[in-house]
């Protein structure tokens, strides 16, 4: 997976802005991606702290860019641009004292072009890597929320499962008079199809199972209506994908299981791509594919967003920042 996202970078020059630059971590990947050459680190800190910080640890950052927010020559201009972007919520004095930040200084060097890409997360909570993000960078045409999937690999096994780590439920969202204007399956619906594309990205044939406790139909209540809806508007929207449900996880995954309870059905059986309805069921679902399946987790990967943003746990090490890193900057 790696090799061909590399080649990927080869053909298409990229760069990605790390928010904590000073973190050991982080400097461990910027001096693997100097040495590829493939990829280009920035830098956010204090020039000397960050300098400071890779000579303790032995990471050679020489030649790398470093860019200070109490320092940068475009601060003005990076004001004013948030200024215009916050359409009267936040004054220029809140703004260039949120732009002092790491995580806002960052996404606002990709919101101008300085770099495509975004890591954060190391230090900060992923709140606070996706608000900047929705505030500056927003979601791209067409989208209407931010969701996240993982990439789960084991050995030349890959599958997608979304979403995992950012939208708690779906409900539906009403205007002043409370009428629906994006209902619960709409919102469950774009989760479907963005992380189609997603897995799109790392070479796999997406086969979308919708997931639920009931598979056709079998059960009621809870979030059964809710995958239902969201299987038909999906293919509404993309008549070529191939995506089915309800299912439940046996009837995705099982070609016996998945034919008897779901007959005639192109996915049930052969699913490699999961959509759950929550994000207990999201969450809980990808680290046990983890812990007892032995499947390697990469995300989450935010999706809805005009430029890759993405989040690291607190408890990364440095080879989960350098393969992240890959992978961001992939998708831009």
């Amino acid at each position: 997976m790696f090799e061909n996202l590399v080649e990927i970078l080869k053909a298409n020059p990229r760069r990605i802005v790390y928010t904590e630059g000073t973190d050991a971590r982080i400097l461990e990947s910027a001096d693997r991606l100097k040495k590829g050459g493939f990829l280009t680190p920035v830098l956010v800190g204090n020039v000397e702290a960050v300098r400071a910080a890779a000579a303790k640890g032995g990471f050679d950052i020489e030649g790398l860019e470093i860019l200070d927010p109490e320092t940068y020559p475009r601060m003005d201009e990076m004001v004013d641009a948030m200024v215009e972007l916050r359409k009267g919520k936040m004054s220029p004095e809140e703004c260039r004292e949120s732009l002092r930040k790491g995580n806002y200084f960052g996404t606002m060097l990709v919101k101008l072009g300085v770099a495509d890409a975004l890591l954060g997360g190391a230090t900060y909570s992923t709140a606070d890597t996706v608000r900047p993000a929705l505030q500056l960078v927003k979601t791209k045409k067409g989208a209407h929320l931010v969701s996240s999937c993982f990439i789960m690999v084991r050995g030349d096994e890959m599958l997608a499962m979304g979403d995992c780590a950012i939208n708690i439920d779906y409900q539906d969202t009403v205007d002043k008079e409370g009428n629906v204007t994006f209902s619960a399956a709409d919102k469950l619906a774009e989760v479907a199809i963005e992380t189609a594309k997603t897995a799109k990205v790392f070479g796999i044939d997406p086969k979308v199972a919708m997931l639920s406790f009931s598979t056709k139909g079998s059960g009621k209540g809870g979030t059964v209506q809710l995958s239902h809806d969201a299987t038909e508007k999906a293919k509404a929207l993309d008549p070529e994908l191939k995506i089915d449900g309800e299912m439940q996880f046996d009837a995705a995954v099982s070609p016996v299981v998945g034919q008897l309870k779901f007959p005639g059905s192109p996915v049930a059986g052969h699913a490699n791509t999961f959509i759950f309805p929550c994000i207990e069921a999201g969450n809980i679902g990808y680290k046990i594919a983890q812990r007892l399946g032995g499947f390697a987790a990469y995300g989450p990967i935010l999706q809805g967003l005009n430029a890759p943003i993405n989040d690291l746990s607190r408890g990364c090490d440095a080879e989960e920042v350098y393969q992240m890193s890959i992978i961001t900057a992939a998708l831009a």
